[in-house]
């Protein structure tokens, strides 16, 4: 079975110099990738000061909802809570989503993280999805990862297929041997170098470290129009790739500050 992926921080709906609302101009977007299944960060669930000041760009849905439209089912995580509204992770699935949990991981109280965990009722098997968004400082994204190991560990089978998509904020990439070694999987650009030949599992881990592979890198996806950071990730158990690229450009800037990725893969 193939599957079509996408992981995007929207920004809250609004463009990242201005906050000019972009919601409408991001479903379109999102239509155009043809993904069955998006990974969303800071998905904008409501915000009062934003549709009052926009009403006739800002839909009377939460984000989630209207960029799932009738295509897609929608599961949101709501983390961070204000007066005016709240926003948080989002999956939109074409398949139905059989089941959703969303996991506390803030490190301190003025950076409100979460894990949304939703299991995906596919055609050939059930798929464990994670939707994750780290914190901006290197202690608290060491202690989040180990949580989102945790709870995966804790959440799905050992063998079940699983996708781990989001903004890991980890520009300088120290935590994907961790997640390889603790959880068997694959970043989904290092899985294109397994394809080769070159990677297999833990054993080209120990390789790497002694120097006998090219060190792995995930794709440089910030800022939008230029990226040049490595924050955005996809990790994946039980998929092979068929294709990934990064989406980027003038067009992809006037959305957000971040750029997606998006990718086909077929399950195992």
């Amino acid at each position: 079975m193939k599957l079509r992926i996408a992981t995007y921080n929207i920004h809250k709906g609004v463009s990242s110099l201005g906050s000019r609302p972009r919601v409408h101009a991001l479903k379109q977007a999102l239509a155009r990738m043809q993904a069955d299944v998006f990974f969303l960060q800071e998905v904008q669930g409501r915000h009062d000061l934003l549709a009052a000041r926009h009403a006739a760009h800002w839909p009377d849905q939460p984000q989630h909802d209207f960029l799932a439209g009738d295509s897609h089912h929608a599961a949101y995580g709501m983390n961070a809570v204000y007066d005016h509204g709240h926003h948080g992770n989002a999956l939109l699935s074409r398949f139905e989503i059989a089941s959703q949990s969303n996991q506390d991981v803030s490190d301190h109280a003025y950076e409100a993280r979460g894990i949304l965990h939703c299991v995906l009722k596919t055609p050939t098997a059930d798929v464990h999805c994670y939707v994750v968004h780290l914190g901006l400082f290197g202690g608290g994204r060491r202690r989040q990862t180990a949580a989102l190991i945790e709870a995966v560990r804790s959440s799905s089978p050992p063998d079940a297929p699983l996708i781990i998509a989001g903004d890991f904020n980890d520009w300088g990439n120290r935590l994907s041997d961790f997640l390889r070694v603790r959880l068997d999987v694959a970043e989904i650009f290092d899985e294109r170098i397994a394809s080769t030949g070159m990677m297999q599992g833990v054993g080209s881990y120990l390789q790497q470290l002694i120097g006998r592979t090219p060190k792995l890198k995930p794709a440089r996806t910030f800022p939008a129009a230029f990226p040049w950071l490595r924050l955005d990730r996809i990790y994946l158990r039980g998929f092979t790739v068929e294709s990934a690229e990064v989406l980027h450009g003038a067009e992809w800037a006037k959305l957000s500050d971040h750029a997606p990725i998006v990718a086909t893969l077929r399950l195992q």
